[in-house]
């Protein structure tokens, strides 16, 4: 098919009922404005202009757009007061994902959006809005033709990780909840609802209760609900977001094939990711996830961006699943829970005198404001605990630190507050750095960074001793050796870097 027999195709004019609505909630700032604005003078006409103009700029952005796919690129045109053409090479394209809110699902569309992965143009992500949900199959299987090549016959999907009510237990162990509270009190602030609620009969019933039970409780039971609240939210978009994630693989008869990912109760998301692009997994384990022994899992992948949902293949869920998904994904349990290597005692001296300093700083304090002024018990107890929680923090972030390198594969893990294990494929790893701080020179400890062009581009493995950096980063990718210190006569300092 030769380029000029290929047609310039619009999205589907059911977006005519969509993008109008997408454009009153993009500005609702605008539009708030307008009616205060139009409150104040008396004439709602600025109102009633903007509401139009609004309107009238969606139903003009599926006039003006248009796309086409031949055998070379996929083209996007559009604008309305600034025309653009948009190309994207179907050789560079990393995964295909679709996403479809309640307006959309009702009226039968998907956003579609290719990405390669490229964040340095801008142009990462292309984004069709919307085709209808019954041309995505196809659509996905063009663009994706090399990695979707099975043999004859109908393709199989392997579900790996299916998603479970258990894994709700996990939601309120995280802070989503707090955040979405705080946004909440933050916009009707910013609305200037404030004011009204200052009046209101809900505000004059907590000052009666204040003043009938005292401010200790009632001040008790504010934190309470506000938890409560938290839990409740936490869970509900747990719920919603991730209900119904089914995790699947498609295997073509030499061995790649796709990842497959959708999930979402009201919005539903679909993922499909090359399976050529993977270059292993990040497992993340904050604290309280860690606690009641759940994980979450993360993609290092080509042409996906290495943090947040993007990069998401399980939510927080029992840690044994992640590990067994994981271990699915590369073929590696001995990669994925083996042990590692410790990085001796310099790091873990390092790790308690950074956490021990500020308690210390606060009891020498502490202790020299007892000449001047008396100091009630309960700074004391504070302090005690607070040394206590650095303690702890302290022996686990040493306990956590560790790395693997050999065989294929980089691991390293660190952390404490939100521990995470990061499996890298050695044929991904396209440079190498050795960083040290002045403290860490004078400890005698580097830093050693793998570069790659998957996940978050750079993985640390720290507080390495100085004289081994060189060797761990030589025995996961043995090209160190073979084409710089074999030209040197000699091993690179912790200046250096290396990269293919």
């Amino acid at each position: 098919m030769t380029a000029p027999e290929i047609q310039w195709r619009r999205l589907s004019p059911r977006m005519l009922l969509v993008h109008p609505a997408h454009e009153l909630l993009r500005q609702l700032p605008l539009l708030i404005g307008s009616v205060v604005l139009g409150s104040a003078t008396g004439n709602q006409t600025w109102s009633v202009a903007v509401l139009v103009l609004l309107i009238v700029f969606g139903l003009a952005r599926w006039f003006t757009t248009t796309y086409r796919i031949d055998d070379e690129q996929i083209q996007r045109r559009e604008g309305v007061l600034q025309r653009t053409v948009t190309s994207l090479p179907r050789n560079r394209i990393r995964s295909v994902s679709t996403d479809a809110r309640l307006l959309h699902r009702l009226l039968g569309l998907t956003v579609v959006s290719v990405s390669t992965g490229r964040e340095v143009t801008g142009d990462a992500e292309f984004t069709l809005d919307a085709i209808r949900s019954s041309d995505v199959p196809g659509l996905r299987a063009i663009l994706l033709a090399d990695s979707l090549a099975v043999e004859s016959g109908e393709p199989r999907d392997r579900v790996i990780a299916r998603w479970q009510p258990s894994w709700l237990r996990y939601s309120p162990l995280s802070f989503t909840g707090l955040a979405m509270i705080v946004a909440g009190v933050g916009l009707v602030y910013q609305t200037g609802a404030a004011v009204a609620l200052q009046d209101s009969t809900l505000a004059r019933q907590g000052v009666d209760a204040a003043e009938r039970f005292g401010v200790v409780v009632t001040v008790a039971v504010a934190v309470v609900v506000v938890l409560l609240g938290s839990v409740v939210l936490s869970v509900a978009r747990s719920l919603v977001t991730f209900g119904n994630l089914v995790l699947s693989r498609r295997d073509d008869h030499g061995g790649a094939g796709v990842l497959h990912l959708e999930h979402g109760l009201l919005r539903a998301r679909e993922s499909t990711f090359d399976m050529r692009r993977l270059r292993g997994g990040t497992i993340r384990q904050p604290l309280l996830v860690r606690v009641f022994g759940g994980a979450r899992l993360d993609a290092v992948m080509t042409g996906v961006n290495g943090s947040g949902e993007a990069s998401l293949l399980l939510p927080p869920c029992p840690a044994d699943t992640v590990r067994g998904v994981l271990t699915e994904l590369i073929g590696r349990p001995d990669v994925v829970g083996g042990e590692l290597h410790g990085h001796g005692p310099t790091a873990t001296r390092r790790r308690w005198t950074r956490a021990l300093a500020l308690p210390l700083v606060l009891g020498v304090a502490l202790a020299g404001a007892t000449f001047v002024v008396a100091i009630p018990p309960v700074a004391w107890l504070g302090w005690v605990v607070a040394t206590a929680v650095a303690a702890l923090l302290a022996a686990d972030r040493a306990r956590a630190l560790g790395h693997r390198s050999g065989d294929g594969w980089l691991v390293a893990r660190a952390g404490s507050l939100e521990r995470r294990r990061d499996c890298i494929a050695a044929d991904g790893i396209i440079g190498w750095t050795v960083r040290q701080t002045f403290f860490q020179r004078r400890a005698g400890v580097a830093t050693l960074v793998a570069a790659t062009a998957a996940g978050v581009k750079g993985y640390r493995v720290l507080d390495v001793p100085a004289e081994l950096a060189w060797s761990v980063a030589a025995s996961a990718s043995p090209w160190l050796v073979e084409n710089d210190w074999a030209h040197h006569g000699r091993g690179p300092s912790c200046a250096d870097t290396f990269a293919v």
